[in-house]
C-alpha cells in the first residue's frame, strides 16, 4: 500500500539549526549563532516560561479552560468577539483551518512569489490549486493591489504577507481594501501578519471591524502568531481573526483542542509581558538599521525581524558564513538565488553578522549588485 500521489507537493525547507550544522561540521555548537529562522534573540517571554513550569502538572488534562481563556484574551486585545478568534497549532494550523473553511476540490488560492511555501502546500493538501502573483525584486518588493489584481482570476483565497517574508515589505490598508473591493464576493483576502508586531503599519483587523475610517468587511481575515515577537516558536501557537459571520465555522473545521495546555498558558502569560515584546521590537529595529548601514551590499528596507541582502551567489555566501559560525538563510528556495536573509539578533550577534558578511563578500570578491541566474519555476 502507498500514500496518495504526492508528486505535486514540495517539502518545506526550514532554516538550519545550530545542532544540525555543528554535527555536520564536527564542531562545538557554542561556535555558532543562528540567524536563519527569524526567531526571537531574547528567547521566550520570561513570564511564559514561568507559566509553563507552573502548569506542567496539568498536562494530563485537555486544555479546554486554557483554550477559552486565551481566546478571550486575544479577542480583548483586538476588540473582537471570541468567535472571531480561531486558535491554532501555529500560524500554519490557522492556514489549514481557513482552507478547510473555504476550499472545495479544484478551487484555487493565489499566493505571492517569493513567499511562504506553506500557503500553496496547504491548498494542495486540501485538493486546491495554486496560482501565483509576483512581488518583484526589481520593484523593491513593493506590494500593491494592482500587482495582485493583474494575476487574479477568481481564486477563492488570496494570500498577502505584511510584512512580507523574505523582503520585509508591507502593503497599506488602502491597497488591501481596494483588493477586497475589486475581487469576487466569494474571495477571501487573508493578510498574514506573522511579523506584524515589528511593523509600524496598522493591522488589517481594522478592515474586518470597520475601524480607522474603513467600512467593515466580511471578506478579510488576518493571521497572527506567537512565534516571533513573543518568542514561542517551539510551542506552536497561532491564530486567525475572521469576520463575525465566519465565527460558527471554527467548530466545524478545527482539530479538537487546537492548541496544547502549555501553549495556551504560555500565550496568556506572554500577552501580558509587554516589556519582553517592546524589548524584542526595539532590538529588531536597531539590528535592521545596523545591518542596513553596516553591510557592504544592498540591504532592502524591512519591517520584519530580518533583512534581505543581495550577495550575488547566496549558496556560496551562506556556506562560507556557516563555516565562520554565522548561520543565515540562503534564499534560493524562495526563488532568490542572489540573496540571503539574516535574522535580527542581539547587538553582539548583529555585529558578528555584519563583520562576517562583509569579510565573506570581500574574500569571495562579490560585486555589489551581482545577481545569480534565477531558475525557471
Amino acid at each position: 500500500m502507498q500514500p496518495r500521489d504526492l508528486s505535486d507537493h514540495v517539502a518545506y525547507e526550514a532554516g538550519r539549526g545550530i545542532e544540525e550544522v555543528a554535527r555536520e561540521l564536527d564542531r562545538d555548537p557554542s561556535e555558532f549563532v543562528k540567524l536563519a529562522s527569524n526567531e526571537n534573540p531574547h528567547g521566550p517571554s520570561p513570564a511564559a516560561t514561568v507559566a509553563i513550569r507552573e502548569h506542567v502538572s496539568g498536562m494530563s488534562s485537555y486544555p479546554k479552560a486554557a483554550h477559552a481563556d486565551l481566546v478571550e484574551a486575544i479577542a480583548d486585545r483586538w476588540n473582537v468577539a471570541g468567535e472571531q478568534v480561531w486558535l491554532a497549532n501555529g500560524g500554519d494550523g490557522a492556514i489549514d483551518y481557513l482552507h478547510r473553511a473555504t476550499l472545495e476540490p479544484d478551487d484555487a488560492v493565489l499566493v505571492p512569489t517569493p513567499g511562504f511555501a506553506y500557503y500553496g502546500m496547504s491548498s494542495r493538501f486540501h485538493h486546491g490549486e495554486v496560482a501565483e502573483y509576483p512581488i518583484e525584486r526589481t520593484d523593491g518588493f513593493e506590494q500593491t493591489a494592482e500587482t495582485v489584481l493583474e494575476a487574479y482570476d477568481g481564486e477563492r483565497v488570496v494570500w498577502l504577507t505584511s510584512p512580507h517574508n523574505p523582503s520585509g515589505s508591507t502593503i497599506p490598508l488602502s491597497e488591501i481594501e481596494r483588493l477586497a473591493a475589486e475581487t469576487d464576493e466569494e474571495t477571501l483576502i487573508v493578510v498574514d501578519e506573522a511579523y506584524g508586531e515589528f511593523a509600524e503599519t496598522e493591522s488589517a483587523v481594522a478592515l474586518i471591524e470597520g475601524r480607522a475610517g474603513y467600512d467593515a468587511r466580511d471578506d478579510v481575515a488576518v493571521l497572527r502568531t506567537f512565534s516571533k515577537a513573543y518568542g514561542l516558536a517551539g510551542v506552536r501557537l497561532g491564530y486567525a481573526v475572521v469576520p463575525e459571520e465566519w465565527g460558527e465555522a471554527y467548530t466545524r473545521v478545527n482539530t479538537p483542542f487546537a492548541a496544547s495546555e502549555l501553549a495556551c498558558r504560555a500565550g496568556l502569560a506572554a500577552m501580558d509581558d509587554t516589556e519582553h515584546v517592546e524589548r524584542t521590537v526595539e532590538t529588531a529595529r536597531e539590528s535592521r538599521n545596523a545591518m542596513g548601514e553596516g553591510i557592504e551590499a544592498h540591504v532592502w528596507p524591512s519591517e520584519g525581524n530580518f533583512v534581505l541582502v543581495e550577495v550575488g551567489d547566496a549558496a556560496a555566501v551562506a556556506e562560507e558564513l556557516q563555516e565562520r559560525g554565522v548561520i543565515v538563510r540562503d534564499c534560493t528556495s524562495f526563488g532568490l538565488p542572489g540573496c540571503i536573509r539574516i535574522t535580527c539578533g542581539t547587538d553582539e550577534e548583529t555585529e558578528r553578522a555584519i563583520e562576517a558578511t562583509n569579510a565573506v563578500l570581500a574574500d569571495l570578491e562579490v560585486t555589489p549588485g551581482a545577481q545569480a541566474e534565477v531558475p525557471d519555476t
